[in-house]
């Protein structure tokens, strides 16, 4: 066994490599938080933000100096993929039925600042305190990155600036914890019987699911749908028709006549295998793959022969890609219309999607421009059909880095320019930049996705490791001054924190219910989506059973991501 002083000696080296090299002190703090923040209680976890950022005020007792731009180049990667993800949403929510939505994030965001600002001016709270009582009580960890950034530069001295910039994260960890915990329950637990009761509420949410058609496994990665619209099988030619031999065109002309759209896929004769090529002969005795939608290839027919299990006449690579709609020639054909295109022959519509939802296929269906078509078939003439309709998104796994960088650097020019307002100086500053350029070239990529591409676990990545790269290097810096800045903010910060989580939340609740109206399930999504608090949202939707309320989370949440980080900025010019 080691002795105390083999193992002080042992400790000693580890704090000096921890201290040499900041980089694996990061990493250590960002795994270790991401290990406690799966620990959970029931529907309850306090969450790797705040795993991670009590984690790098332990590590930071270390007192490790992080140096560098690190912490803002994580913290504007993650506010960008932040905007990124709902800039589509958001710029859609700003008409149509979503504007209800919108001003309920609008009147709720309002009422979180105001029960905030109105706890720091009666407490004499100071800009740090502020900016992590707004935070924490509002679960809002992009805030301490915005009201630092606007701290950092009030004509302060720089002792008050660093000073202020400490008791940031301190607050912010006393306040979140209640910030979630008390959200989810006063939304998973309480939400449900103030508006109505649970059992009631659960079976208004399956009558709405019912008639919206809402799947809420379709989104789990593990979950494929047993519905194909894309069919190919093989049949045996037995038919007399075939007797003397008939062309690929004639059988898919014969098809046609009986009201089948299908296409001749492929065919084997003897023991080789064919393309199926406008005027190759199909005899009796040879196989024949048809393709087409299921709701025609599931009909009897009786044209071809009996329906045959042929394995290695049916591998083969086929694709389903994505093409934009934007050629005059093709907008405004019907669906039957552009099927019956020489470009189209053997591929197969499987889906129109329009301003983000699916649009039912039927002959008389009109394709609009900007419509998504979901197309599948060989790639040789997915390739030549894109070419006639517009642009082919094909799916892939790289990042298109080019349009992260540069959108990153416009949006950080665009918020580091500052505007006078009499002698207060005003700007996004350059976290806030990131912000705005993610929604908006979020929003240009799903108009026109000929550029922008970034995986959804790329985006992941961004959105995740930027935030707890950034939260564990506040903090780590931010770790000396840690017990210090719990004694001089002293445990009343936890009751008015609770007071600034729970008041919002409950008018909130009201507000939807008696004033907007909407369904209970919606009512408590939007109120997780205010708050910014993805935990509620997974505690009500496992309350209820349904995905349902993530109807009104996704719109609420990217107006209130906006609006929180702009009433924080106000809070901080407010009290100082």
């Amino acid at each position: 066994m080691c002795s105390y002083f083999e193992y002080r000696k042992m400790m000693d080296t580890f704090i000096d490599i921890l201290r040499q090299y900041p980089a694996i002190a990061l990493f250590l703090t960002v795994g270790t938080g991401f290990l406690i923040g799966k620990i959970r209680y029931r529907s309850f976890s306090i969450g790797s933000v705040t795993a991670v950022l009590l984690t790098g005020v332990l590590v930071g007792q270390l007192r490790i100096s992080m140096s560098g731009p690190m912490k803002t180049v994580f913290f504007m990667m993650f506010l960008f993929s932040i905007g990124y993800s709902v800039g589509p949403q958001f710029f859609r929510s700003l008409r149509g039925a979503g504007l209800k939505q919108v001003l309920f994030a609008v009147i709720m965001s309002s009422s979180c600042f105001g029960v905030t600002l109105l706890i720091a001016l009666l407490l004499s709270y100071s800009p740090g305190e502020t900016v992590g009582l707004f935070s924490g009580s509002q679960t809002c960890s992009a805030l301490m990155g915005v009201g630092g950034d606007a701290i950092s530069r009030l004509p302060l001295a720089d002792a008050i600036k660093d000073r202020e910039l400490s008791i940031i994260p301190v607050c912010y960890a006393v306040t979140y914890i209640y910030g979630t915990l008390g959200t989810v329950i006063i939304l998973a637990n309480f939400g449900p019987k103030l508006l109505g009761g649970l059992e009631k509420i659960r079976r208004q949410t399956k009558e709405l699911e019912a008639k919206l058609d809402e799947n809420s496994w379709e989104s789990d990665p593990a979950c494929v749908n047993a519905l194909r619209v894309a069919a190919y099988r093989a049949y045996r030619v037995e038919n007399e028709f075939f007797k003397d031999g008939k062309t690929v065109k004639e059988t898919e002309a014969e098809l046609k006549s009986q009201g089948l759209p299908l296409y001749v896929d492929r065919i084997k004769s003897g023991k080789r295998i064919y393309a199926a090529n406008a005027d190759r002969i199909i005899h009796k005795g040879d196989t024949a793959v048809l393709c087409g939608r299921r709701e025609y290839i599931v009909q009897d027919h009786g044209l071809i022969g009996p329906e045959v299990s042929d394995e290695k006449l049916l591998s083969y690579p086929l694709e389903k890609i994505p093409v934009l709609v934007t050629k005059r020639s093709v907008t405004g054909k019907a669906a039957s219309a552009l099927s019956g295109q020489r470009y189209m022959h053997g591929i197969i519509i499987n889906s129109i999607t329009r301003h983000g939802s699916n649009v039912e296929i039927s002959d008389d269906t009109t394709i609009e421009k900007g419509d998504v078509l979901l197309l599948t078939g060989h790639h040789s003439r997915l390739k030549s059909a894109a070419v006639h309709i517009g642009h082919m998104d094909r799916p892939t796994t790289s990042s298109d880095l080019m349009f992260v960088g540069l959108a990153i650097f416009i949006g950080g020019v665009i918020g580091a320019v500052t505007i006078m307002f009499g002698d207060i100086p005003v700007s996004f500053g350059t976290s806030g930049g990131a912000l705005i350029a993610g929604l908006v070239f979020g929003w240009l990529r799903s108009k026109r996705p000929t550029f922008g591409h970034i995986p959804d676990s790329a985006l992941w990545i961004m959105n995740n490791l930027g935030l707890n790269v950034f939260v564990a290097v506040i903090g780590i810096e931010a770790a000396p001054s840690f017990i210090s800045g719990i004694k001089e903010v002293g445990p009343m910060l936890l009751v008015v924190g609770a007071i600034g989580t729970s008041l919002p939340l409950l008018f909130g609740l009201w507000l939807g219910h008696k004033i907007f109206k909407f369904h209970p399930a919606i009512t408590l999504g939007c109120c997780a989506g205010t708050r910014t608090c993805t935990a509620a949202l997974g505690a009500v939707q496992e309350t209820l059973g349904s995905s349902l309320p993530a109807m009104g989370y996704t719109i609420t949440y990217a107006v209130s991501n906006i609006l929180l980080v702009i009433w924080g900025m106000i809070a901080v010019l407010i009290v100082s």
